[in-house]
C-alpha cells in the first residue's frame, strides 16, 4: 500500500470530437500551458493589456495537429498521469498510429510532439498518415514577425501589444518548432518509424537557440522522452494520495494532484521566475477567459496548501512570485491611501491591481492575509528562515501588517478596532484624519455583499496576520510597531453570545444567501479557536443557505469542518458534490456543476485536494507541530499518503479505520531534524526512526522535534 501510485485516463470517444473540447486534457510545466488540439497555448508571464485589460497573451501554437489514416480506424485517447503524456491512438487493419504529446516536465520550454508509425500484417506497401492542422503563426496580442530558420527550425518573434501599466515593460516572445509536412510515411521496408517534432518558447532569443540545441540533442541521444518522464516520476515518488474502497474518490485525488502540479515549475527549477497560479492554469485565461489568467487568492489559500504538505521547493515559488510584486502592493496601498502593501485582488506581473472591476480589487482586502497565511505555513512547515531574511519574505509580512494597522479604525464604545466599510467613512475620517478619502469598503469572501464592516474572515485572518508579523519580528530581532500587537488583540471578531454562532459581517441576517464558503473557513485554514458548539452552529447555520451551484471548492471545507466534528457520513455527503464538477473522461474540473465557468478549474481541485489530506487526516500546520485526528468515512477502508514533508523529513502515512501507521523515510537532508510522535490522550511520546514503521490506534496526536532537537523560535 505504501507504493507510488499513478493513474491514466483513457477514452473510446468518436475521432470526430464532437464533445466539449473545452474538457480535452490540458498539458503545462509551470512555464508553458496548452489543451490539447487548440489553437493557442499560453506562457507565464506573459501577460497584454492594460490595468483591467490585462489578459494572458494568446500564443499560437505549432503542435496543434490532427493525426488522421486513409479508411476507416479506431481511435483512442489516453492521459498518462504517470508520465504527463497524452496519447492519441489510431489502429486499422494495415498499421497502428500512436500520436504523444508533452509539455516537457524537466526542460519547461520544450513542449513536443511524437508520432510512431507502425505496420500491422504482412503487407509491404507504404503506408501514409495525414497531419491536418489550422496553425497559424499569428496571434490578437502579440506582432510577431519572421525571424531566419533556426538549424532547420521555424523561427518568430514579437512583444505584446501592451504593457500591464504605463511604461512597464512589454515581454518578447519567440518561437522556434520543427517544420510540420503535411504527410509522414511508412516506407515498404520499414515495420516502424519514430518522428519527433519539438516547440520552443522563450523570453529572449539566447534562451530559445540554446532550448532548440538541447532538444536536438535530446532527440539525437534518444533521451527526449525519457528525461520527461523521469522528471515525473521523481515528482509522483516524493508524493501520492491513494484511497481503497472508492476508485472514483482515487482517480479524482490522483486528477487533481495531476493538473495542479502541472502548473507549478520544476522542482529544479532555479530561475525564479515563476509567474503563479490561476484558477485555469497556463493552459487557460485569454481575453474575457478563465479570469484572464489571473493570480487570486485562489492560489495562496486554496491551491498551496497541498502541495506546500509535500513539495517546499515549490510552496516557495508561490511566495517568491508574491515577493516579486511588492513594488505593485505598495504602489495598491498607496493609491487607497494606507500605509504597507495591499496585494492586488487579481495579479498579474508587476503586482499593480488588474481586477476589471474596481469594486473587487478596492474591497477583497482579505487577499493580504491569504498572501501572509501561505509565509506562515511555510515557516512552520519548514522553519527556512532564509525566505523571511534574505528572501525579503519579512518584507512582506511587515508591509501587510503596516496596511492592516493604518486600515483599521478604533471604536470607542466596543473599545475595538474595526474594519469598516464606504458608510462610515466621516466617522472614520475622524479617527484616522485625511488618510482614508479613498477608501472603499470591505467585501468578504462571499461576493453575494460589498460595503460590509467586520467581514468576519477578513477580520480573523487581519488577526492572524499581525500576530505572525509580531512573532516573526521577535524571530529575526526586528523591532515590531507596538501597534501591530495592540490591533491583533483588539480587533474585533463578529460573533452573537445569544445563538453562540459568527455572522458573516455586521449586520449580516442570519439566513440570506451566501455565495461560497466564508465563515466555515474559520475553523480551517484560518484556526480560530472555538468550541465544537459554536463550530456545529457555525456550519448548520451556513450550509443550507449556501449557493448550490456556486464555486467548486466550496463543499471542501464544509466537510473539513464535519470531520473536525467527528461526523464523516456528513463530510463524505458533502465531498461527494464536487464529483459534479468533474467533466468527462480526463478528469478536468469546470468552476461550476453543470459545467459552467472556469475550465481546469485549480482551485476547486485544490479545495477538494484539502478535504481529503487535512480533512480525514486531520493535519493542521502549526507553529510547533504538525497535528492530526484521522477519521475516514464508511466505504474507505485505507487512506495513504505518501511524502508528507516536515522540517526536512519526509513521513509515509497509512490510515485505517483503527489504526495509524507512520513511516519516516530515510533522512536525504542534512537539515532535517529528529522528529517524534506525540499522542494526546495517552500522551505517549515515540521517537520516529527511520525506516522504522509506528503503528499505533486511532486516535489524536501530533509530530514535532525530540525535546533535544534545535527550533527556530526563541524560547
Amino acid at each position: 500500500m505504501l507504493d507510488a501510485y499513478a493513474e491514466s485516463f483513457t477514452s473510446g470517444l468518436a475521432y470526430s470530437l464532437r464533445f466539449d473540447r473545452r474538457f480535452l486534457p490540458p498539458l503545462a510545466n509551470g512555464l508553458l500551458g496548452w489543451r490539447v488540439y487548440d489553437n493557442i497555448m499560453h506562457m507565464g508571464g506573459v501577460y497584454n493589456g492594460e490595468g483591467g485589460r490585462c489578459h494572458r497573451a494568446d500564443v499560437p501554437c505549432p503542435l496543434n495537429v490532427e493525426v488522421e489514416m486513409d479508411g476507416p480506424a479506431q481511435h483512442t485517447y489516453c492521459l498518462d498521469t504517470h508520465t504527463g503524456i497524452f496519447t492519441h491512438s489510431l489502429s486499422s487493419a494495415r498499421a497502428k498510429v500512436s500520436q504523444s504529446l508533452y509539455s516537457h516536465r524537466y526542460y519547461t520550454n520544450l513542449m513536443v510532439m511524437e508520432i510512431l508509425l507502425v505496420r500491422e500484417g504482412t503487407s509491404e506497401e507504404p503506408i501514409t498518415v495525414n497531419l491536418v492542422s489550422s496553425f497559424t503563426p499569428q496571434s490578437k496580442d502579440i506582432v510577431f514577425d519572421s525571424c531566419p530558420d533556426y538549424k532547420g527550425g521555424s523561427h518568430i518573434q514579437g512583444k505584446v501589444a501592451t504593457a500591464e501599466f504605463p511604461g512597464g515593460s512589454c515581454p518578447t516572445v519567440h518561437l522556434i518548432w520543427t517544420p510540420k509536412p503535411p504527410t509522414l510515411t511508412l516506407l515498404p521496408e520499414q515495420r516502424q518509424a519514430r518522428w519527433a517534432f519539438i516547440l520552443v518558447a522563450a523570453n529572449s532569443l539566447e534562451t530559445a537557440e540554446a532550448n532548440y540545441d538541447k532538444g536536438l540533442d535530446l532527440i539525437a541521444t534518444g533521451d527526449l522522452r525519457p528525461s520527461h518522464e523521469k522528471a515525473w516520476k521523481e515528482l509522483w515518488l516524493e508524493s501520492t494520495a491513494e484511497v481503497v474502497g472508492s476508485e472514483t474518490l482515487c482517480k479524482a485525488l490522483i486528477g487533481c494532484m495531476f493538473y495542479l502540479l502541472s502548473a507549478f515549475p520544476s522542482i529544479h527549477d532555479t530561475s525564479s521566475s515563476f509567474g503563479g497560479v490561476s484558477p485555469g492554469g497556463l493552459s487557460n485565461g485569454g481575453d474575457g477567459q478563465d479570469y484572464w489568467g489571473h493570480i487570486f487568492w485562489d492560489q495562496d489559500i486554496w491551491m498551496y496548501p497541498g502541495i506546500a504538505l509535500f513539495y517546499p521547493k515549490l510552496a516557495r515559488s508561490v511566495l517568491e512570485y508574491r515577493v516579486g510584486t511588492i513594488e505593485g502592493a505598495k504602489d495598491n496601498a498607496q493609491k487607497q491611501g494606507f500605509k504597507g502593501l495591499k496585494f492586488p485582488w487579481e495579479s498579474a506581473v508587476s503586482g499593480r491591481e488588474v481586477c476589471p472591476e474596481d469594486i473587487y480589487g478596492q474591497q477583497e482586502i482579505h487577499i493580504n492575509g491569504d498572501v501572509t497565511l501561505a509565509f506562515q505555513h511555510y515557516l512552520y512547515l519548514t522553519e527556512d528562515v532564509s525566505m523571511f531574511a534574505e528572501g525579503r519574505g519579512s518584507e512582506v509580512i511587515y508591509g501587510v501588517a503596516d496596511y492592516w494597522v493604518s486600515r483599521a479604525s478604533w471604536n470607542p464604545e466596543d473599545k475595538k478596532y474595526h474594519l469598516l466599510g464606504d458608510r462610515n467613512r466621516t466617522r472614520r475620517m475622524l479617527i484616522l484624519s485625511k488618510s482614508l478619502l479613498f477608501l472603499s469598503g470591505v467585501m468578504p469572501p462571499d461576493e453575494y455583499y460589498y460595503n460590509v464592516d467586520n467581514s468576519v474572515y477578513t477580520n480573523t485572518v487581519a488577526k492572524f496576520s499581525l500576530q505572525f508579523a509580531v512573532d516573526l519580528a521577535d524571530l529575526l530581532q526586528h523591532p515590531a510597531p507596538e501597534e501591530w500587537q495592540e490591533v491583533a488583540q483588539n480587533l474585533k471578531i463578529p460573533f452573537e453570545e445569544e445563538t453562540q454562532y459568527h455572522p458573516e459581517f455586521d449586520g449580516y441576517v442570519k439566513g440570506h444567501p451566501v455565495k461560497q464558503a466564508d465563515t466555515v473557513m474559520l475553523g480551517y485554514p484560518l484556526g480560530l479557536p472555538m468550541t465544537p458548539e459554536i463550530r456545529r452552529n457555525d456550519l448548520e447555520a451556513y450550509e443550507p443557505v449556501t449557493d448550490p451551484n456556486g464555486p467548486a471548492m466550496t463543499w471542501g471545507m464544509f466537510a473539513i469542518g464535519w470531520l473536525e466534528l467527528g461526523e464523516a457520513e456528513k463530510a463524505q455527503h458533502l465531498l461527494d458534490k464536487c464529483y459534479k464538477n468533474i467533466q468527462g473522461p480526463f478528469q478536468v474540473w469546470s468552476e461550476s456543476s453543470d459545467g459552467s465557468g472556469a475550465v481546469n478549474f485549480l482551485t476547486g481541485m485544490g479545495g477538494f485536494l484539502q478535504a481529503v489530506l487535512f480533512g480525514y487526516t486531520g493535519f493542521r500546520v502549526q507553529k510547533e507541530c504538525l497535528a492530526f485526528s484521522p477519521l475516514l468515512p464508511e466505504g474507505i477502508s485505507e487512506l495513504c499518503i505518501r511524502g508528507v514533508n516536515y522540517l526536512g523529513s519526509q513521513m509515509d502515512w497509512l490510515l485505517r479505520k483503527d489504526e495509524v501507521c507512520i513511516v519516516l523515510r530515510e533522512k536525504a537532508s542534512t537539515k532535517s531534524c529528529d522528529l517524534q510522535l506525540v499522542l494526546k490522550a495517552s500522551g505517549t511520546k515515540i521517537p520516529l526512526t527511520p525506516g522504522k514503521a509506528v503503528t499505533f490506534p486511532r486516535e489524536s496526536g501530533c509530530v514535532c522535534k525530540l525535546a533535544s532537537a534545535y527550533s527556530c523560535w526563541p524560547l
